[in-house]
This record gives C-alpha cells, structure tokens and sequence, in this order.
C-alpha cells in the first residue's frame, strides 16, 4: 500500500501511473473512486484509502458511476508478498474459485483452506470467497456499463448461476442494482466491446513490431494501432481485436465467443497477452538501477504473451537454436497442417492433434519433432500440465525453453533469458559486468529491454 501522502498528491494529480494501485473512498458521499476519478477532489480529512477495490466495499462504500472503479488496471498490492497469495489472486481473476468449493482451491495451491482464509485476511483484510464474489460483481458491472448484453447474459458471463443469485449478491456488493447501473436499451450484439485500460507509459513501438514479425496469416494480425488473433481452448472458440488508444491509456476490444461463460478468463488472457496490469513505472526504477547510465532504457516496455501455456511450449521447441524468421515458417507449416479451420480463420493446434501426428511435414531435426510429440503427449497424460518447471523431465527441453514458455506463456516477471543468443550478445557488447539478480522482481522486462537492442 502507497503512504497516504503519496495517495493524496496522486489523487490530487490524477496520474494515470497511480490508476488501480489504490482506491480513494469519500466519507461524505459513501463513494470509493480510482485515482483518475474526474470528479471534485473531496477534502483530505474525507476520505480514506485503501490498496484494493474489495476491501473499500467491505468497509461499506459503494464504487463511483463516474470513474468505474471495475475498469481500473489490476492492482498489484499483492505482489511480491506470498507467492501462494499472488497465485490465488490470479486464479480468482480467472474465474476458477467459481467451479471450486474453498477446500479443493485450497489443494490445488497445495495449502490447506485455513491457512489461505488467514493469508487473505492478513494481506486484503477479507475471506477469499468474499473477494472472488466481489471480483464476479465488479466484472458483471463492467459487462453492464460496456455492453449490451441483457442482464440475464450478464449474470451468466459473470459465473452466478441464476438471476437472482447475481441480483443478490451485486446489490449486497456494490450497493446498487444491475438496472441502476446499465444505462444501455439497444439490442444484443454478437460481438463484445470493452475498454480495457492500464497504466501508463505504454511502448506500442515496441509490442506492435515484436508481435507482428511472428503473426500467422489465419491466427493473428497486427498492424499499426491494433491486434487480432483466434483463439480455441477448453471447448471454447473465439477471437478478439485490440485497438490501441494510447490517449486514453486503454485498448478497445471487441470479442466474438461460442460461450459466454468463458468471457471473464477471456479477458483475463487479453490482458496477459498484451500485458495490461504491470506498473511499468516500477520497473523502470529497479532497471535503471541495475543498468549502467548510458544504456538506451526504454520506458513502458512489455511483455507480448502467448494465448496458453502448450502454444508457448510449442514455439519455444520450433524455435530452439534457429532465427525468428525459420521459427515462424515452422509455427506456419504446423498450423496449416493441423490446426482446424472456420472460413478464412485458422486455430493453432491442440496437443491431441500434435501427438498423433507424426511431424514428418515438419523440415527440423528429428530429435525436435519427438521433443515436440512427447511435449503433447505430456499435456494429455498429465492433470496439470501447465507447470514448465515438471517439463524438464521431457528429453529435449531445457531451462532455455521453459523459461521462454514461463516468460510469453505465464507472463512471469521475473525470468532472466541468460542463455538466450541475442541476450548473450548485447551483454557482452554493452553490460559485461551485468548482474541480472539486481533486477528482480522484474528480470524478463531486463530481457525485453536486452532483446530490443539486438
């Protein structure tokens, strides 16, 4: 959490750096708004702060119709604080405590459920359960504000299984009802439209051309100001288009789904891949301590993501020890071959698909296609296979390649490509003396700035 001289000049400022690091809640109006909120500052001794939106609910604010507390960047108050907390909070913003009761969640993060209803309350003051729900409410009043789904549509999307279960538990959240909040009458539309916003600065210059040279005709495009791709998992089909607006810090995204009960993991991933939620004024302070002065730091650099973790495997296999250019001519050959197709759309291939094939289309040593055969067979064979780490059991992959897979498929922060060609050459050129270990938290954006300069 910020000091609270520091949340009263940010607030006074409007800095959209500050945008989801904390919430200014007004005690005269009963009100929690983000940072940037334009309406009148309140005097000093009114209000009060608090490092997330959930906990200014719990202490019984209602969000502001004006700023849209729901739309604020992701905050980070968690980070760096418990690796179990900060994988909880993540997969809560995914939507997975939906599907689970408290005990099973808790296994999966290989703690027991007493142990992280502490952790919860200790680092954000309030039960798990309480914050995924909050969570669920503020991302149905974003859908409500956003789009014209009906509400019905809205309660589904949102991972409530009736109606009057969403109406209950958004007017005990937030304060208000959904037709409070939804301001828009005109028909349902099968593409969904949101803003989803970060804070800046935001280097464009540097994830547009870094996504474009690896974009696969039929997967994905990028041009100058935007980005579209496919995209199929767990059953579900769809695609997305992200324009940038760098003047209102924020992408529009319009989505096409099969199910909307996959919309909230949707934008989770949207907002991984293009990485939306970092605090890139943070990192470049922690670079610009570990890099000598007169190294071109680029300020708001990101981290272009892959849309799953086995796509990532995947790339990083097809592009061990060759260029950028030959890796994406395989990627190509791999996705025309057998990855589905719907019109002029392509879809990049499941692991079902890859492990029965036999690759001989693929023109790379046959020691990579039985890497990249039994990488599929891993993901058919295993309950979580997801974790990179348990991949180095697999002959042919490496730390070089789970670390790339961790770095695009994760969006893991703090992965150092030390092996990498491209790391190893401007090291030596520019930063002999280089101590990666400085740089941590924020190792792999120490990778994104070594890799645009060569």
């Amino acid at each position: 959490m910020l000091q609270p001289h520091t949340c009263q000049r940010a607030r006074r400022s409007r800095d959209a750096r500050f945008d989801g690091q904390f919430f200014t809640a007004v005690l005269t109006t009963g009100i929690y708004c983000r940072s940037i909120c334009p309406a009148p500052s309140p005097k000093e001794e009114n209000v009060r702060y608090y490092p997330s939106a959930a906990q200014a609910a719990q202490a019984g604010f209602r969000p502001c119709l004006r700023c849209r507390p729901d739309c604020a960047p992701n905050s980070a108050v968690w980070n760096g604080v418990d690796t179990t907390l900060s994988r909880a909070i993540a997969l809560i913003h995914r939507g997975d405590l939906q599907d689970q009761n408290l005990p099973e969640f808790a296994e999966r993060l290989g703690v027991g459920d007493r142990y992280l209803r502490q952790l919860f309350q200790k680092h954000l003051g309030l039960s798990p359960k309480t914050y995924a729900l909050y969570q669920q409410c503020l991302f149905a009043k974003q859908l409500l504000h956003q789009t014209q789904l009906p509400i019905h549509q809205v309660a589904v999307a949102s991972g409530f299984n009736s109606v009057r279960r969403f109406n209950d538990c958004f007017q005990k959240n937030l304060k208000l009802t959904p037709t409070q909040v939804r301001r828009q009458t005109n028909p349902a539309s099968e593409t969904i439209q949101l803003d989803l916003s970060y804070r800046p600065p935001y280097n464009w210059d540097q994830v547009q051309p870094f996504l474009a040279a690896r974009t696969i005709e039929g997967l994905d495009a990028c041009d100058a100001n935007s980005y579209r791709r496919t995209f199929q998992h767990d059953g579900v089909t769809g695609s997305f288009h992200a324009i940038h607006q760098p003047t209102k810090n924020r992408f529009q995204v319009s989505i096409e789904l099969d199910d909307l009960q996959a919309l909230r993991p949707t934008i989770q991933r949207i907002r991984r891949l293009l990485d939306l939620d970092v605090d890139s004024e943070a990192v470049f302070a922690t670079l610009r301590e570990c890099l000598p002065e007169p190294f071109p730091l680029k300020q708001g650099l990101r981290i272009p993501g892959q849309w799953t973790m086995f796509e990532a495997g995947v790339r990083a296999v097809l592009g061990q020890q060759v260029t950028v250019v030959a890796a994406k001519k395989l990627v190509r050959t791999l996705i025309e071959t057998l990855g589905e197709t719907q019109g002029s759309q392509r879809f990049f291939p499941t692991p079902r698909a890859v492990a029965a094939a036999d690759l001989s289309f693929l023109k790379m040593p046959q020691s990579r296609k039985n890497t990249l055969a039994t990488l599929a067979h891993h993901y058919l064979t295993h309950p979580e296979p997801d974790q990179p780490e348990a991949w180095l059991a697999l002959k042919g992959i490496g730390p070089w390649t789970v670390n790339y897979a961790k770095l695009r498929g994760r969006g893991d922060p703090d992965v150092f490509l030390g092996g990498d060609l491209g790391v190893k050459k401007v090291v030596q050129q520019h930063t002999p003396d280089l101590d990666p270990n400085r740089a941590a938290p924020w190792r792999s954006y120490l990778t994104m700035q070594l890799w645009s300069m060569y």
